[in-house]
């Protein structure tokens, strides 16, 4: 399946990157999303954008995205599992 987006082509320069960078940082941002809304497991996220897992996971803190997204019930859930 293909995404297809229209873009301005004086976007990027407006966000002050490359085409290629801009690209590369929407399809981050879609997968990040993704993640965040828990659509998508960290390894399906990366594996959309073609992307380590490891690395798809260092990228959350440029989004302001955790790593682990847990409220106080699921954490008190883990730490009687631990």
């Amino acid at each position: 399946m293909q995404l297809l987006v229209e873009v301005p082509n004086h976007l990027p320069d407006a966000a002050q990157c490359t085409p290629q960078q801009f690209m590369q940082d929407a399809k981050l941002a879609m997968a990040i999303k993704l993640f965040e809304m828990k659509r998508l497991s960290s390894g399906m996220a990366a594996l959309l954008i073609g992307m380590p897992r490891v690395q798809f996971l260092g990228e959350l803190h440029r989004f302001g995205v955790p790593m682990i997204d847990l409220d106080e019930n699921e954490l008190a859930q883990d730490i009687l599992n631990a």
